[in-house]
Formats: C-alpha cells, structure tokens, sequence
C-alpha cells in the first residue's frame, strides 16, 4: 500500500475542541464513567487480579494488595490528562477495565487513548470493542482532527488491536521512553478525522446485533471491515 502524501490543506474557520471534562459515555454493552476510587477501585483489583502480565507493558503495577490499587486510583482521580475512564460491564454490572484520554493537545486537535487495562473476562470482548468506539466517536465529535495510539513495539497484542480497530501504522520512535528501568521503542498509529466517517460505520456494521449468531460468536469480523480503511499496514505483525 503506498503511504499517504504529506498535506499542507488550509483549514479556514478550523477551532480547536474542547478538552474532554467529566465524560460518561454508554453504548449497549459498556459504560465508560470517570475513574473513582470510591466506586471503581475495589471492583477493579478483583477483575484485574492474578494476571500479572497485564502489567508487563505499564509503566506502574502490578498491585499486591486492594489498598496499593486504591490508592493508586485515588492518585489519577484529579488528573485531567491522563483522563482516566472505568469501563463498566453492562453484562455484569461491575467495573472490569480501564481507559484514558491523553496527551490531549486542542491546539493541534489531537489527542491520544491508552493505559488501556483489560480484565480477562473483559477481553476480546464486545464490550470492550464498543469501548474503543465509544471514545473515538467522542473525540471526532468533538472536533479533534487526530486520534493516537502508541504502544510498546514488542507488544504485538496491542499492535494487533490497533490494526483490528483501524488505526494506521505511522512507524516506530526508537528510544522512545525508559520504562521500569527498560528501553521502550515506540509503535505509533492514528486514525485522522477524514478516515472516521468509513470507521464509524464499518463499528457500526460489526457491533449490529445481526452480525452475531445465537451463540453469540461474530459473522463478520472487525479486521476485515477495517482492513481496506487503514492508509497504511503494520508491517512488523507476523502472520497468525
């Protein structure tokens, strides 16, 4: 696939957006609500514990005992950026992921999603997907023109979420961050305001309900759907 052309574009009567403030955002089977300690924290470390690989590519965790993750929330309660979202479960009621807005810059009309945190149970789920879809339909509504995220170039299974949810492969920020005491060379994607309109409804099309047998298992994969929409591949994803 060839890469997109660098532009120049005037942009006449462009505004920057709004920041994002105290989101809720609901779908049909997710809500996302602002991070709370006193609401989410102890739901939370239930859903996330015992799983020590989750925290394999976060600059914190993982979190010994209910009061270290506690308190850690309580942390990120008056953080504006990172904006830090619980990720409720409609399905079960109870709070089983987290998500962020950051490195939110109106000035540019770009703004990033990660501290992604997926319970198992929440995994490769439809609620999770919708999640994903939930804040990028937030911040293009918005009026941001550009929608990021980053991971660790050796964390395949965040590259492939990316590639699954239509972001486009822009390239690789080697020494990027010191992370624990490691070097983290950086993966970078983007989804840009033109190319949201095709990836709504490609979310739309695979969050149908039609697009779900009786078991609940998917007719159409979202891969598929977005594949021909990405302007550029992840080259470094092996073959599954």
């Amino acid at each position: 696939m060839t890469p997109p052309k660098p532009s120049d574009t005037a942009l006449p009567g462009w505004m920057p957006p709004a920041r994002p403030g105290a989101l809720e955002l609901s779908g049909r089977h997710v809500r996302l609500e602002p991070l709370r300690a006193k609401t989410h924290a102890a739901e939370l470390f239930e859903a996330l514990r015992g799983d020590p690989s989750l925290w394999d590519y976060m600059p914190y965790g993982p979190f010994d005992t209910a009061t270290q993750y506690h308190d850690w929330v309580l942390a990120r309660e008056a953080s504006t950026d990172p904006l830090f979202l619980a990720l409720r479960n409609l399905a079960t009621g109870k709070a089983e992921g987290v998500a962020s807005y950051l490195r939110i810059t109106p000035e540019a009309g770009s703004i990033e999603v990660g501290h992604i945190c997926l319970s198992p149970a929440l995994q490769r789920s439809v609620a999770a997907t919708e999640a994903m879809a939930l804040m990028m339909d937030w911040a293009f509504s918005a009026g941001y023109r550009r929608y990021e995220w980053k991971c660790n170039a050796l964390n395949l299974r965040s590259r492939r979420a990316a590639a699954r949810l239509g972001f486009s492969y822009e390239g690789v920020f080697r020494n990027h961050m010191v992370i624990k005491g490691r070097n983290r060379d950086s993966a970078w994607f983007s989804v840009i305001d033109s190319e949201w309109p095709a990836l709504k409804a490609a979310f739309a099309e695979w969050l149908d309900p039609a697009n779900f047998d009786a078991a609940g298992v998917q007719r159409t994969p979202l891969s598929g759907l977005t594949a021909r929409l990405r302007a550029a591949q992840d080259p470094g994803l092996p073959a599954e």
